[in-house]
């Protein structure tokens, strides 16, 4: 019987791992069992954002302390840039137990992680990123144990990105890509992945996609599918969190989808489906129950909110995906009275036009399973 373990642990900077190394020292976390680690990073979370490959670099330095080269490429490390407001950086590290002796009670959080091959810079934004997700996701739910795609709760993804050098590299071999513009890019290789996503747990047919539809479609969404690009890579690392009676222990995962940046109501409910009150701001005993909670933050496309004008995709020296984050992070921290909330901007076919996915793990509260 698999049980999971979810650890939050605080950062200073990027590359500050003393939190990890102390996790590991006390006996909290095995190195061995580690299969995903997810962090905030505080860059700027757009294309020029090194502070999520940095952090990838000292994590790996430090588990190449305790773990063979193979094992420690086999972990999945998804960093997202941007702490906008006040929201904390911190790290989420995920890990399982083999406990052969612990009778199963479940369902109970389930973990499974997946690595795609590279993917050439022309297939970035189009079906074929789609398709190379959704094989993904679906190897990833067979490692978690997961058969039914509605126990699948929260899919989170780390997808390349277009820079100058990999464009060049694509018009060399006579192919095209679906944009020179590398800010633009990471926008289409998240909803492409989105919508491998939404592929894979049967949210929406094949047939209703396209190359023309991706990054423009807005009725077309994951309500589980959280993307975040970045620079340091050329594959897919995909984490699938759900729930499965294959697995035991106290922590369960839920989910719900924002229609805009301040919609709590759904977050609120999921919480109360978790055992908390949830009639306010949660209470310092509720705080120390919530274990993570994963957001997608998004602007919109029309420039309003509930009716009222905004300026996210007007402002010029600040990227909308920034404002985003800060905007539904206070929300989010308001209902919850956390700040260390893994928000992730630009929700591209994840979740509603102006909306996105969130998912709560959670301790079970006493006497629920």
């Amino acid at each position: 019987m698999r049980r999971a373990l979810v650890h939050r642990i605080a950062t200073t900077a990027p590359d500050d791992v003393s939190g990890l190394e102390a996790a590991i020292a006390a006996g909290r976390i095995d190195p061995a069992g580690i299969v995903a680690i997810l962090g905030k990073t505080e860059g700027n979370g757009c294309v020029n954002d090194f502070t999520r490959a940095f952090a990838v670099s000292a994590l790996e330095a430090c588990l190449a302390k305790h773990l063979p080269g193979d094992a420690v490429a086999g972990i999945a490390m998804v960093m997202s840039g941007g702490t906008e407001g006040a929201l904390s950086p911190h790290i989420l590290v995920l890990e399982h137990r083999d406990l052969a002796d612990e009778a199963g009670e479940g369902p109970a959080l389930a973990i499974g992680v997946a690595h795609t091959g590279d993917m050439p810079p022309e297939h970035l934004g189009r079906m074929g990123q789609v398709w190379l997700v959704a094989e993904g996701v679906a190897k990833a739910m067979h490692q978690a144990g997961i058969e039914d795609p509605a126990d699948v709760h929260f899919v989170q993804i780390k997808c390349p990105l277009l820079t100058a050098e990999r464009i060049a590299g694509a018009e060399a071999r006579g192919e095209t890509t679906a944009t020179r513009d590398t800010l633009k890019s990471m926008g289409l290789s998240r909803g492409a992945s989105a919508l491998g996503v939404a592929l894979a747990l049967g949210e929406i047919e094949a047939h209703a996609m396209s190359d023309t539809a991706i990054g423009r479609d807005v009725s077309l969404w994951s309500g589980r599918a959280s993307a975040s690009a970045g620079v340091e890579l050329q594959n897919h690392e995909i984490v699938v969190l759900g729930m499965s009676r294959a697995w035991s222990g106290p922590l369960a995962i839920d989910h719900a989808v924002m229609a805009d940046g301040i919609d709590v109501e759904p977050v609120r409910a999921a919480l109360a489906r978790l055992g908390f009150a949830a009639d306010g701001q949660l209470s310092q005993d509720e705080r120390g129950r919530l274990v993570a909670l994963l957001a997608k933050a998004e602007p919109g496309s029309t420039g309003r909110l509930r009716g009222a004008r905004h300026t996210m995709l007007d402002d010029s020296d600040i990227s909308a995906t920034r404002h985003a984050r800060a905007f539904t992070g206070g929300a989010l921290a308001g209902l919850t009275g956390l700040t260390e909330l893994f928000v992730s901007g630009g929700a591209e076919h994840q979740g509603p036009d102006g909306g996105g996915p969130v998912a709560v793990i959670a301790h079970r509260a006493e006497g629920r399973r």
